[in-house]
């Protein structure tokens, strides 16, 4: 695969590890060849990294299995799924999940990345609903365009959401980004 079709999200194998693009810049300067600067996630170890790579260059996708699950409950650092298919419970450390524990609730259907047989991330849906719990009251007359307030949701997350958004209302966030989408 060419180095520029890769994007946030990719899952490359360099030095027999798994990575994540984290970022992913282009850059075309006015003299010279173009080149694509990757921000790297190591799936195994956390490790974050950023590499350069000439226009044109070569990567390897990494091989990933998919396994459909269920987030049931946390306990202490540990995250634990019913894996849907064989009906097992997996448990999977905190490390592992990262960012996608801001967004899971119990009984949330999401999906376990394998590589080499090994959970190496998790990904919830791409959108959820979650209820917010705290915000700060809009003021009345404060319609600014586009102004936004702080909300913490059911999961502890915290978006940017509309004045007009208040506490107890559910909202769809997308959870790539960890933006406010719409009401629920």
């Amino acid at each position: 695969m060419d180095v520029t079709q890769a994007r946030k999200g990719t899952k490359l194998k360099m030095d027999g590890a798994p990575w994540l693009v984290v970022d992913y810049q282009f850059v075309k300067p006015g003299k010279g060849n173009a080149i694509t600067k990757l921000r790297l996630k190591n799936l195994k170890t956390g490790q974050v990294v950023e590499k350069t790579f000439k226009s044109g260059e070569q990567v390897e996708p990494a091989d990933f299995q998919q396994s459909p699950a269920t987030f049931s409950y946390k306990q202490g650092d540990t995250y634990f799924f019913l894996d849907q298919n064989t009906y097992e419970m997996v448990g999977i450390p905190k490390e592992v999940v990262g960012d996608a524990a801001l967004f899971l609730k119990e009984d949330m259907d999401c999906k376990i990345l394998l590589y080499e047989g090994q959970p190496t991330a998790v990904e919830p849906p791409i959108f959820v609903e979650l209820k917010i719990t705290y915000t700060e009251p809009g003021v009345k007359g404060d319609t600014v365009s586009g102004a936004t307030k702080v909300a913490e949701l059911e999961t502890g997350a915290k978006v940017q959401v509309p004045l007009f958004i208040e506490q107890g209302e559910m909202i769809k966030v997308d959870t790539r980004t960890g933006a406010y989408v719409e009401r629920a």
